[in-house]
């Protein structure tokens, strides 16, 4: 059982914090961040850190759309560390859609009952991973990870609690467009997928190694290949059909 008490129910703490934008000093505090809003928050151990950097904030990033189309204004990452590490972790992580909040003096964190000690880590305070939907600055629900050895990640992630604000929300699809400089028919893939709405990787691949990559991936020797969900759907052909059967799906789903 975890030893962190849920505040299910208690208004955020009233904290205020000093963070950097565009290399500019500015100030907020609770009452601007959660006044008349709903507002997704996660905490997490520490910018730069594997878990944070790989899976935690990213998927926040990436479905952040999704989030506001279910009616939450904003989303924000909290973390005990200091405005300058914040600022630069949100640029290469190219965050544009989540809030980074740097809770250096951990003033947020500690009345929030998740300050633990990682000095065996060399880390000082931090912490504990955790997230919670807030509204009108009232704690509606929150997701802590269990109180055990190392860093778990099970509960806090994007998608729980986005399933939290909509049951049935859909998670947009994950789409990657294998690719080479210089190809004609890569570029009208794009073309259909810019034009549908779709957003997608562009992952451009280098000659040294293209038809390895090709082979083991998509089991095909050209490109373009597009992946969705996983999935193989094909070349510049499957490509045109998927793009024309989406948007066949859709006016389906929209006359329903």
């Amino acid at each position: 059982m975890p030893k962190f008490a849920s505040r299910e129910g208690q208004r955020v703490p009233d904290v205020t914090f000093r963070y950097r934008e565009d290399g500019e000093w500015k100030d907020t505090d609770s009452t601007r961040l959660f006044k008349g809003k709903t507002v997704a928050v996660f905490s997490l151990p520490g910018a730069y850190t594997p878990t944070c950097s790989s899976t935690h904030l990213p998927r926040f990033n990436e479905l952040a759309e999704t989030f506001r189309a279910n009616g939450v204004d904003d989303i924000i990452c909290v973390a005990v560390n200091d405005p300058f590490v914040m600022e630069n972790w949100a640029r290469d992580q190219g965050c544009d859609n989540v809030f980074m909040l740097p809770d250096g003096n951990a003033s947020f964190t500690e009345q929030m009952g998740m300050l633990v000690d990682k000095s065996d880590l060399n880390f000082g305070k931090r912490s504990w991973r955790y997230s919670m939907l807030v509204r009108d600055g009232v704690i509606d629900k929150m997701f802590i990870e269990d109180d055990v050895p190392g860093d778990p990640f099970e509960v806090s992630d994007a998608d729980t609690l986005l399933h939290h604000v909509n049951k049935d929300a859909q998670a947009p699809d994950q789409v990657a467009l294998l690719s080479k400089p210089g190809c004609a028919f890569c570029a009208h893939a794009k073309q259909l997928l810019d034009a549908a709405g779709v957003a997608y990787a562009d992952i451009s691949l280098p000659d040294s190694i293209r038809n390895c990559a090709l082979g083991a991936l998509a089991k095909a020797q050209t490109v373009p290949q597009l992946f969705v969900n996983g999935s193989l759907i094909g070349d510049s052909e499957a490509i045109e059909q998927w793009v024309q059967q989406r948007g066949a799906d859709a006016g389906t789903a929209k006359m329903e």
